[in-house]
């Protein structure tokens, strides 16, 4: 017999063998079905460049940031919890590689990590209000990258009507095929040195471009 972590070690290992690749297609299809209409506030960056978006919007951002970078080296910073690996297999079609850590836990090893990343001339990925929330608030993550760094940080949210809407902490969102995407790209340089100031003005911009 086996005892019960040894069952949860297996079916979580089951889990990550099989759910990553199905999870990718099916964001494909979708994808494909969407039609998309595309706001850029400025023109699309070719540069280097820190990548935002809500945690509720996973299934849309790494595809939108794809389509406009194809060819860019991209790390993301995804949490280390069990969900987060499922997210590693996923962004690893994307060609996006991971720096394990959270605004919460390992917070200063995993922007040491991304530092080094930018550095070889990545890009970075992360989501503010990830891994657990509160929905719709803004860690230091980003910001600290972008005052280090002096990179431009770039915002990928969208809106829709037609929208399923799960009950969990970031209420994410899955598009209905055929669902029309408004998205929105909006380059974001910070104005001030102020790390609370940089933290609004960056949430400002997200909030007004992302689903209430």
């Amino acid at each position: 017999m086996f005892s019960r972590s040894q069952r949860k070690t297996f079916f979580r290992g089951l889990a990550l063998l099989i759910l990553p690749a199905m999870l990718y297609l099916l964001m494909r299809l979708l994808w494909w079905t969407y039609r998309k209409t595309y706001h850029f506030q400025d023109a699309p960056l070719t540069e280097q460049l820190i990548a935002v978006s809500w945690h509720s919007e996973l299934l849309i951002s790494p595809q939108v940031y794809r389509h406009l970078r194809q060819k860019q080296r991209t790390s993301a910073i995804i949490s280390r919890h069990f969900d987060g690996d499922i997210v590693a297999k996923v962004l690893a079609f994307f060609r996006i590689a991971p720096l394990r850590g959270s605004s919460n836990k390992g917070a200063r090893s995993v922007l040491i990590n991304a530092l080094r990343a930018l550095k070889e001339g990545h890009s970075v990925l992360l989501t503010p209000d990830g891994p657990r929330g509160p929905r719709y608030t803004m860690s230091d993550g980003a910001v600290a990258l972008a005052m280090k760094s002096g990179l431009p940080i770039v915002a990928i949210n969208y809106q829709t009507t037609s929208y399923w809407q799960f009950s969990s902490w970031d209420k994410f969102v899955v598009p209905k095929p055929f669902a029309r995407l408004e998205i929105y790209h909006e380059v974001i340089r910070l104005e001030t040195e102020d790390k609370a100031q940089a933290k609004a003005q960056l949430l400002e911009v997200m909030r007004r471009n992302a689903l209430p």
